[in-house]
């Protein structure tokens, strides 16, 4: 239960619809254990005493007890289920809540179909036992208790004959629990597998047709599938296992208590309508016994998806404002880095090894290198992405930790390489760093980033609404939307990674003409694979396996017979011959 006890404070604040269900509960099980007396009354006082006169009250009765009965199920579902309900509604919120403030590094690793499982299959299948699963458990314990009580009301020694059956039922449903809550947690590690691989093959469906490569991927969704298949025909086997033990348990029970209440009744120990109701009230103790494999069932489920619940809510935040830090409404972008080392993961080589420049206010950083040299990497580590390990970064003067992460992100305007659009208006994606600007500058950010004339061509302009991930606009359309959302916020710093790798050449020069008007007054860095980006950059810096092995302006760069002279060479060599081949 500790599971349980744990998510306590989803569930808890509505302990008051539980607690009203659970005494129309009672209410239902005092009106369930009435049926057997009745059966007795009617048996023994009605029609073997010939009084049937009293059949009309006793039919009156049973009615008003039905009606009555029935309206306090009604009442105790509804309420069980708005538990549940409201329960989950903050566990899921609690859950997605988590995931925004949850750090990079955490996604490093993290897949999306399995987060997607999690905060849908898991949370359902908790929802579920709190809504019917603590229910019927405690619906169980009421009904074998009051049925016990009457049983030695009427006949303690056939009582004691029909608890003789009980160790082998509380056996059997232990042995069933050890058994299945493993396989149900395996159920779900193996259908959050199975959500990861249509994720996976739905975002790269282009690359699937492209390749040809659709039989494929059928085969290997088969195999998820058939691990799923199989581990679920496995936990069918556990049941099939249990239920006709639990079965022939009960039905021996019943044969014993034939025997023997027969022979109380021709011994005239007990009346025949006592032992009718007994035939009643020991299906009230074996079905409820038997059905605690429903219980336990649920409560497995529960605690499966409970556990894995509780493994993204109790994921560390490792990046959080500290103590102190301070809310500013704009940065200067004074960014410097002294010594600075990072490594993602501790068993990791460094990707980033002593780094050290100043980038004073208003001026233009250019990084470059190969892949993998630690140009992105520097990038994140000033939006707070990550922590370095070792040295500091400091904007304006001040460590960067002794801002707010919302000043210091809100201050910063990145531009990734692989664009990501909602699936909303043009207009609420250039805005959605800051929702309350106007349309003019939405307007003018798009003007600035060459969007605004592909966007009015669109059939609702700036209304459009986009679909999933920006479909239905080219990876250039894209990428200037992207421009025009990084610019709408008016950041002090801005980064573009790579931001013209999915434009032409033309365009790029039309962007790169908006960009010396935009950057004014902006600590911008552009990390780029071509030169052409960013030879107009105030420094350049040249990165090779984590280290600063060149820095310089363009011109002084070229003169070095390094590392960037030769990317330049490379470059424009080939433009060269193509142009003489053309």
């Amino acid at each position: 239960m500790d599971t349980f006890k744990r998510l306590k404070e989803f569930y808890w604040p509505y302990k008051r619809y539980f607690f009203i269900s659970i005494l129309l509960l009672l209410l239902v099980t005092g009106f369930t254990v009435i049926y057997p007396i009745i059966l007795q009354v009617t048996i023994d006082h009605i029609v073997l005493d010939q009084q049937y006169h009293l059949v009309p009250y006793v039919s009156l009765g049973f009615l008003l007890i039905t009606a009555l009965k029935g309206v306090a199920v009604y009442y105790h579902q509804f309420l069980g289920e708005l538990f549940g309900i409201r329960s989950v509604y903050e566990l899921r919120n609690a859950l997605y809540r988590k995931l925004q403030f949850l750090p990079f590094r955490y996604y490093d690793n993290a897949r999306t179909g399995d987060l997607m499982s999690r905060l849908t299959a898991d949370v359902e299948g908790f929802r579920f036992f709190l809504s019917a699963g603590f229910a019927q458990l405690i619906n169980l314990v009421m009904l074998v208790g009051l049925s016990l009580g009457i049983m030695f009301y009427f006949s303690p020694s056939l009582a004691f004959l029909t608890l003789g059956a009980m160790p082998f039922l509380v056996i059997t449903v232990y042995r069933f629990d050890k058994k299945v809550h493993p396989a149900f947690r395996n159920i779900r590690k193996s259908l959050a597998n199975m959500n990861t691989k249509v994720q996976e093959n739905i975002s790269g469906m282009n690359t699937v047709k492209s390749l040809s490569k659709e039989d494929f991927e059928i085969g290997r969704f088969d195999e998820k599938n058939s691990d799923y298949k199989d581990k679920f025909i496995y936990t069918s086997s556990i049941w099939a296992k249990f239920f006709p033990v639990m079965e022939l348990i009960g039905n021996i029970c019943v044969v014993v208590l034939l025997g023997y209440g027969g022979w109380l009744v021709i011994n005239g120990q007990i009346t025949p309508g006592v032992l009718g109701a007994f035939f009643s009230l020991v299906w009230y103790i074996i079905g409820p016994l038997m059905g605690l494999g429903f219980i336990v069932n649920m409560f497995s489920q529960s605690k499966a998806s409970g556990e894995r619940l509780l493994q993204v809510l109790d994921e560390e935040e490792d990046i959080f404002d500290n103590d102190g830090a301070i809310e500013v409404e704009r940065l200067e972008g004074h960014v410097q880095f002294n010594n600075v080392s990072h490594r993602y993961d501790s068993e990791d080589e460094l990707a980033l090894k002593n780094i050290t420049f100043d980038a004073p206010p208003g001026k233009t950083i250019g990084l470059i290198g190969a892949t993998g040299s630690g140009k992105t990497s520097i990038t994140q580590l000033i939006s707070r992405f990550y922590e370095p390990n070792r040295g500091e970064i400091l904007i304006d003067g001040h460590p960067l930790t002794d801002y707010t992460l919302k000043s210091v992100r809100h201050n910063i305007g990145v531009v990734l390489q692989e664009s990501f659009l909602f699936s909303s208006s043009i207009k609420d994606n250039i805005s959605y760093g800051s929702p309350e600007v106007s349309m003019d500058r939405i307007i003018d950010a798009a003007k600035r980033a060459q969007a605004h004339d592909f966007i009015m061509d669109l059939p609702n302009g700036y209304d459009t609404i986009l679909g999933e991930r920006g479909m239905g606009l080219s990876g250039g359309q894209k990428q200037r939307i992207a421009i025009a959302r990084a610019i709408c916020i008016d950041p002090s710093i801005l980064i573009l990674d790579d931001a013209t790798s999915a434009v032409d050449m033309e365009t790029e020069g039309k962007i790169q003409a908006a960009f010396k008007e935009v950057m004014k007054g902006r600590t911008t860095f552009i990390i780029a694979h071509r030169i052409s980006s960013l030879m107009h950059a105030d420094e350049i810096i040249v990165l090779d396996n984590g280290e600063i092995v060149e820095r310089g302006k363009h011109e002084e760069l070229l003169k070095n017979n390094g590392h960037y002279q030769h990317i330049y060479e490379i470059q424009f060599k080939d433009r060269k011959s193509f142009l003489q081949e053309a």
